[in-house]
């Protein structure tokens, strides 16, 4: 466990250090070029040193309320690690992999373990697509509004989806992916949206049909919210009555500070709709393995954006939300479209992690 690090900046101390690269990478884009041999190693090493970083500090942590769910997982570890039975029908695969891992290691090694689950795969599809330039979509990926809860709060959701993206680096091997794809299933049903998500758009992918479905939501959510939360409550989404439970249930103080239309997520949402809007339909990007992460991304958001007005509509909000940072970065990392490509990255960085640090400094802080 980290003893080092006061649990008041354990956070904040993810957060600052995100806020330092990220304004140290732009400046460092305003003095060389992206493929410059000092620009390579730089990014490397550090990319290297916060892979290493992150997974230690989150899954060191100490067990504090501080961290949401994390004290209700230890208190299932230390369960199982005395012998208690598997209970739970839902979500069997992380059950499983949780009494396995009591019966032969510490809480804090479990952590830890979940930890790489979580963080790898965002290096591993990162260094796939974008070779030497891998840290600019892993580093897109850490400073998501998003990353930091599904760490350390919601981790089964975090990496049953994290096990999606790794399934998706096999999309080659499509023996490999569906494996991949089963294990999140049974790590957290809901994945079952991005998978079958990803499967449609392998048959039909044309973003400009995606796009008007996605932008059609946010009017029949406006006029007819609660008609689409009774009805994918009532269809039992994924056959499980917890999922159903997210949408009709009241959300516990302290869960989500506001329901109703949520305007303000809404706008963080579409940072990557605008992305790909930009670089499909007016920089004529073309490229199908982008448009196939784009199109997910637009399904899964447009269900979100339905169940809206659900107390517990985050849950579904993080099932586009973990795949924002490669949509955005993907094309700025394939093809270059401005004059100082490297700048331009820099700035959407910058602007990108603007939103997280703003919501936790001036929102709720």
């Amino acid at each position: 466990m980290n003893t080092l690090v006061p649990i008041d900046w354990y956070y904040p101390l993810y957060l600052n250090l995100s806020f330092f690269l990220a304004l140290f990478t732009f400046f460092h884009a305003l003095i060389l070029d992206l493929d410059d041999k000092k620009n390579l190693v730089y990014i490397n090493f550090i990319g290297y040193l916060l892979l290493f970083f992150l997974i230690i500090h989150i899954g060191q942590r100490p067990i504090s309320a501080r961290f949401g769910d994390t004290t209700n997982y230890y208190k299932s570890y230390l369960a199982y690690a005395n012998g208690a039975p598997i209970n739970d029908a839902n979500d069997y695969g992380w059950h499983i992999f949780m009494k396995a891992m009591a019966s032969i290691t510490s809480i804090h090694t479990f952590f830890t373990v979940c930890a790489v689950i979580y963080i790898f795969p965002m290096y591993r599809i990162s260094k796939l697509y974008f070779k030497e330039y891998w840290f600019y979509a892993f580093f897109m990926f850490i400073i998501s509004f998003s990353f930091w809860t599904y760490g350390v709060n919601g981790m089964r959701n975090g990496a049953a989806c994290s096990l999606f993206l790794w399934g998706v680096t096999y999309q080659r091997n499509k023996v490999v992916m569906s494996l991949f794809f089963l294990i999140a299933v049974l790590f957290h049903k809901t994945t079952l949206l991005p998978i079958f998500a990803f499967i449609a758009t392998s048959y039909f992918n044309n973003p400009k049909v995606y796009f008007k479905i996605w932008l059609l939501c946010i009017p029949l959510s406006l006029t007819l919210g609660t008609v689409w939360v009774s009805l994918f409550a009532n269809l039992g989404f994924g056959g499980d009555d917890r999922l159903a439970g997210y949408l009709t249930s009241q959300a516990e103080a302290g869960t989500f500070s506001q329901t109703g239309f949520r305007w303000d997520f809404l706008f963080h949402s579409t940072f990557a709709v605008f992305a790909g809007w930009y670089f499909v339909l007016k920089k004529k990007f073309v490229d199908q393995i982008y448009f196939q992460l784009l199109n997910t991304y637009l399904i899964c958001n447009g269900f979100w954006i339905l169940v809206i007005n659900a107390n517990y509509s985050n849950r579904f909000a993080y099932l586009s939300w973990f795949m924002m940072a490669i949509v955005i970065i993907y094309p700025l990392l394939k093809e270059r479209f401005f004059i100082n490509q490297h700048l331009m990255i820099g700035k959407v960085m910058v602007l990108y992690f603007s939103f997280t640090y703003f919501m936790y400094y001036f929102f709720w802080g």
